[in-house]
């Protein structure tokens, strides 16, 4: 007798087929963690003539700067297996990539005023984030960039752009205080001991009101610097060793309402000509500042009433003599200083931060 053929019944058929089709439906873990990372931003800007190579840090300024174009553009990218807030990978590369633009571009000054502004924002007596301003990214949204203390920041923007665009699992936040910390390491400073995954602010409507940096020339500079600094949560100490950061960039009237057209120093560049430098070798990193506000016998170098408050305010002038003379302490403080200062008001992913 022949075998009989049984057939399968049309419920025991869907349950096959169901259960090899299940699997197909759950994503891999790459790809969760790829969809977990993926970052859905970039800003398309205009292309300026404006020199970047400006940078007095948290100096107010009178002009706005251009208007921008945006567009939101995605990215999904292979990342870390880790759901940080940045690609540590990526994080490290992207500073490479500073490090030639600066070769080229001779940008210090306004990398490091970008990341100052960025975190400068904070203010101690808010907890809510990102109310309380800070390291976020929102310097990003022409609503920001448009304050007048920011002028001419665009161009620093600019500079980065291709490289956040190529890195798109770097948050914005994050790449600025890298660009800053990079920047004074190139010029000779203090290793600056920073970290990283600070989470962006997602949109305009997040970033901070206009009048939260420091004026230049304010009718009570040590009270205005105190104001500003204290709310920051920065005592007198840091406040002095982040002035020294002066030592680098230049100042132009047209842009600030400070300083020269140009001075045997600037005349010639690097970069575009012109403005009044606060020392000689501008995109130095040393102690010149505090030796030339102190001895103030070279007309062709800046002082602002902010900074020559540093010798005459009691508190002040304590850390200025001794950062005058010993290179090494400035370099030590300023590096705890401005590792601090890129930390104010960011919210980090993972939270204790990470090391690249």
């Amino acid at each position: 007798m022949a075998d009989r053929l049984t057939l399968p019944t049309p419920a025991a058929m869907a349950s096959v087929a169901a259960a090899r089709i299940a699997p197909r439906l759950l994503p891999s873990s790459n790809t969760a963690a790829a969809a977990k990372l993926s970052f859905r931003s970039s800003l398309a800007l205009k292309s300026l003539g404006s020199s970047p190579l400006f940078s007095p840090l948290f100096l107010a300024q009178k002009s706005a700067p251009r208007r921008l174009r945006s567009s939101r553009i995605g990215y999904s990218t292979a990342s870390s297996p880790k759901c940080f807030a940045s690609d540590p990978e990526q994080l490290k590369v992207a500073r490479e990539d500073i490090k030639e633009l600066l070769k080229t571009k001779f940008c210090h000054p306004i990398l490091v005023r970008l990341g100052w502004h960025d975190a400068g924002t904070y203010n101690r007596n808010i907890e809510e984030w990102p109310q309380r301003g800070g390291a976020n990214g929102s310097l990003r949204f022409e609503v920001e960039l448009k304050h007048g203390a920011n002028a001419g920041l665009v161009n620093a923007l600019k500079l980065l752009q291709p490289i956040k665009d190529k890195y798109s699992n770097v948050t914005y936040a994050d790449l600025f205080q890298l660009a800053s910390a990079t920047a004074i390491e190139e010029a000779g400073g203090p290793k600056i001991p920073m970290k990283y995954g600070r989470v962006d602010v997602s949109g305009p409507e997040e970033c901070p009101e206009e009048g939260r940096l420091p004026d230049a020339g304010p009718p009570s500079p040590a009270a205005h610097l105190r104001d500003v600094f204290y709310r920051m949560g920065l005592n007198d100490k840091e406040i002095v060793a982040l002035s020294g950061a002066h030592t680098l960039g230049r100042s132009r009237p047209d842009r600030s309402g400070w300083g020269k057209p140009e001075t045997k120093y600037t005349k010639d560049g690097p970069g575009a000509p012109g403005g009044q430098s606060w020392t000689v070798q501008w995109l130095k990193f040393d102690n010149s500042y505090f030796k030339d506000i102190k001895e103030r016998r070279d007309e062709d170098l800046l002082v602002l009433p902010t900074d020559a408050v540093l010798f005459e305010d009691p508190s002040f002038k304590e850390y200025a003599e001794k950062y005058a003379v010993d290179q090494d302490a400035f370099f030590r403080d300023y590096a705890e200083a401005h590792a601090k200062l890129s930390n104010l008001g960011a919210k980090f992913d993972p939270p204790e931060g990470f090391s690249i």
